[in-house]
């Protein structure tokens, strides 16, 4: 349930209506837009609190929500959540752009890739320490080594840092190198490792499964929220479909779509949304016509011979750095600023 004040109601009038909600044992979020004010109740609510609190002096309205997920619905939250991480900002109006390999494989490897991420204009740095794989036998990943390495090369090149946590085991370790923890499609139900994240400290991207609907994966990002981390991402990263000629399909449509459901920025995976590098680029720029606040991006300098097998849809460097010159241009267009640097990398 939400209730929704008077727009010129005073800060210790909100606070006195949060007194007669949270008396009757029933959590409050208070959510300050331009012209509004919406006060939404987490818990049992009944039905004489909803028939009291419209008698309340300064109450327009209050309405029952029917979804699932509470402080993850634009009804509890109508103004777009921004995230602050560093000088970085996710949901307004900067376009965000995350780049790198899939996984860590050696210090020279990572430092040199956040060089190109950062002299493109990227303004963090990805890379997976952890990996989950389908096949027990491929690469796993490197382990805690691989999150210092990616910090050391995050802080040196001027760069935020974004990683996979896999198990609740390895959020605090993760969160002590990386700025941003990312949850894989495989775990975006790992209700666990979500409940956890709700209390890491750090914002969460939380990638959709590829099987998901727009529901299950506002429900996942419920579990964060409910936890008391109100910094959470949603991705989409593609889902599973019958076309075989793609790793997976992109799914356009759930970019404005989840912005109509929830205030969580949307960021979108073109790489493993596509599996192919050659459709990465056009994906891209259409994602950020659709108004996606951000992408993450995979690029490898030697994608051939990446250690993960998924170099297919890794873009080259200097594939990297003329998208997002491209962005330059396109983001203006769509009310986004990016500003990436003059110099074009040479393959």
């Amino acid at each position: 349930m939400i209730v929704i004040t008077s727009s010129k109601v005073s800060e210790d009038r909100i606070q006195e209506i949060v007194q007669v909600i949270e008396r009757e044992g029933v959590q409050t979020h208070v959510s300050r837009g331009s012209d509004r004010t919406v006060i939404g109740l987490i818990g049992r609510i009944e039905p004489k609190l909803a028939e009291h609190l419209r008698q309340l002096k300064d109450v327009e309205q209050v309405v029952k929500i029917s979804k699932s997920y509470k402080l993850a619905s634009r009804d509890f939250h109508p103004e777009n959540t921004v995230i602050r991480v560093g000088d970085v900002e996710i949901g307004g109006d900067q376009l965000v752009v995350m780049g790198g390999p899939c996984a860590v494989e050696s210090p020279e490897q990572i430092d040199e890739i956040a060089r190109l991420v950062k002299a493109a204009g990227g303004q963090i740095l990805r890379g997976g320490a952890f990996k989950p794989r389908t096949g027990p036998y491929s690469f796993q990943g490197v382990g805690v080594e691989g999150l210092i390495m990616m910090a050391e090369a995050g802080k040196k090149h001027g760069l935020l840092t974004i990683t996979e946590v896999m198990t609740p085991e390895y959020v605090d370790i993760c969160a002590e190198y990386a700025d941003i923890l990312q949850v894989g499609t495989r775990n975006m139900q790992n209700f666990d490792l979500l409940r956890k994240l709700g209390s890491c400290g750090r914002p969460v991207l939380l990638k959709r499964g590829f099987s998901a609907t727009y529901d299950e994966l506002l429900n996942a990002a419920e579990y964060i929220l409910a936890g008391g981390n109100p910094d959470v991402m949603l991705c989409e990263r593609g889902i599973r479909t019958f076309e075989t000629y793609t790793r997976n399909t992109l799914d356009l449509s759930a970019i404005p779509a989840l912005q109509q459901l929830s205030h969580l920025p949307v960021i979108s995976d073109p790489s493993h949304g596509t599996g192919r590098r050659e459709l990465v680029e056009p994906m891209s720029k259409a994602s950020v016509a659709a108004g996606a606040d951000g992408l993450i991006i995979e690029m490898h300098t030697d994608p051939d011979n990446s250690m993960t097998g998924d170099g297919v849809q890794s873009l080259f460097p200097d594939q990297f750095a003329r998208l997002l010159k491209d962005l330059e241009k396109l983001a203006p267009i769509v009310g986004r600023r990016f500003d990436s640097p003059s110099l074009v990398l040479e393959s």
